[in-house]
C-alpha cells in the first residue's frame, strides 16, 4: 500500500500572504517521509465540512504549479478538478503545462462537480441532474486525451467542441497522464471510471470502500476492461494522537465535532483501519489532517506507514 498527503485547506495561520510557503512546506516534507502522492482541492471557496467559507483559499492548478517547481519525486493531483469549471481545452493545456513542469508525475484529477454554492458565486451553470454533469465530464475526458495524444483535434460533442486544435507541447508521461475520476457514484460515476479512468478515488469506511471497488470490478467486466489496470485509492481525514488521553486533549484544542467525517483514533486504532482498507484492495490511502494538525502527519509517517512496511515484507 502507498500513502498519500491530501491538502484540504490553506488555512496554516493567520497571514494568507505564507500561504504558498506553507503548502510548500508540506509537500516536501511529505516527499521526504514517504509519502508518494500530495494533491490539493480544487475549489474557489472553503468547502462546508473542511473550514468556513470566507477563509483565504488558493487556486487549485496555481498552487500544483508552483509545486511542481519546488518538488522532485511525489506525485501531484487536483483532487479533484470540476468539469465546469474550465473549458476542457483550456484544462488539457494547463494539465500538459503541469505535467512538463513536473517532470511527468501529475495524475489529472476530474470530477462530475457538486458544489452549487460555488456555481451560484461565480457565475456557473449548475446542471442539476448528476446524468447530466457525469455525462459532460466522461465527454471532456475523451475530448482532453484527444489533445494529449493528436497532432490536431478536431472534436464536435454534445456539451464541448475543438476545431483543428493543436495542444504543445505534449505532456511527458505517454500516452498521456494518468485520468483519475473522483466518487462512487455507483449507477453512472464508477461506469464513467471503468470506461475513461487509470485510477478511481471513493470515501467511505472500508466495508463500504470495498462494496464500491466490487461494483466498479462489474462495471469493468461489461465495458470488456481489465480491473486491475485501474489504481484504486481513498481519500480520508484524520486526528491521530499516540494515546487515548492525548487524543481526548487534541480533540479539545482543534474543536473535532462529534459527526467528525474523518476518523479520530490512537496510533495503534489508525493501524488497525487502514489494515481493513488495505484488505478492502485499497492501493493509495490518501490522507489529509484535520485543520493541518502537523502531528498528526508526523504520527502517521513515524509509527503507522512503518509497520505496513515491515507487513508488506
Amino acid at each position: 500500500m502507498k500513502f498519500g498527503v491530501h491538502n484540504p485547506s490553506w488555512l496554516f495561520g493567520s497571514d494568507p500572504a505564507g500561504i504558498f510557503e506553507a503548502v510548500k512546506t508540506k509537500a516536501q516534507w511529505a516527499e521526504n517521509n514517504g509519502f508518494t502522492w500530495f494533491s490539493v482541492m480544487d475549489h474557489l471557496i472553503q468547502i462546508a465540512n473542511v473550514g468556513a467559507p470566507d477563509e483565504p483559499f488558493m487556486e487549485g492548478w496555481t498552487i500544483l504549479t508552483a509545486l511542481a517547481a519546488v518538488t522532485e519525486r511525489i506525485r501531484l493531483a487536483t483532487l479533484v478538478s470540476s468539469v465546469h469549471y474550465r473549458n476542457p481545452t483550456h484544462l488539457a493545456k494547463i494539465a500538459a503545462g503541469v505535467d512538463q513542469i513536473s517532470r511527468g508525475r501529475l495524475t489529472f484529477g476530474i470530477g462530475a462537480g457538486w458544489f452549487e454554492t460555488e456555481y451560484r458565486q461565480y457565475g456557473w451553470e449548475f446542471p442539476p441532474r448528476p446524468a447530466v454533469r457525469i455525462g459532460q465530464m466522461e465527454e471532456a475526458v475523451r475530448l482532453i486525451k484527444s489533445l494529449w495524444t493528436e497532432k490536431r483535434t478536431t472534436f464536435h460533442g454534445k456539451h464541448f467542441h475543438a476545431e483543428d486544435a493543436i495542444l504543445e507541447p505534449k505532456p511527458v508521461q505517454k500516452p498521456h497522464p494518468p485520468v483519475m475520476i473522483g466518487g462512487g457514484g455507483e449507477q453512472l460515476t464508477l461506469r464513467a471510471v471503468a470506461r475513461h479512468a487509470d485510477a478511481c478515488n471513493v470515501g467511505g469506511t472500508p466495508e463500504q470502500v470495498r462494496h464500491k471497488f466490487d461494483v466498479l470490478r462489474r462495471h469493468c467486466e461489461a465495458e470488456g476492461r481489465n480491473h486491475d489496470e485501474i489504481e484504486r485509492t481513498n481519500i480520508i481525514s484524520f486526528v491521530l494522537a499516540r494515546d487515548e488521553a492525548a487524543l481526548a486533549a487534541k480533540r479539545r484544542k482543534l474543536a473535532v465535532p462529534e459527526q467528525f467525517y474523518g476518523f479520530a483514533g490512537t496510533v495503534p486504532q489508525v493501524t488497525d483501519l487502514i489494515g481493513r482498507y488495505r484488505e478492502a484492495g485499497v492501493q493509495l490511502l490518501i490522507s489529509s489532517a484535520y485543520r493541518n494538525d502537523v502531528e498528526t502527519l508526523e504520527l502517521l509517517a513515524g509509527d503507522v506507514m512503518p509497520a505496513f512496511a515491515e507487513k508488506a515484507t
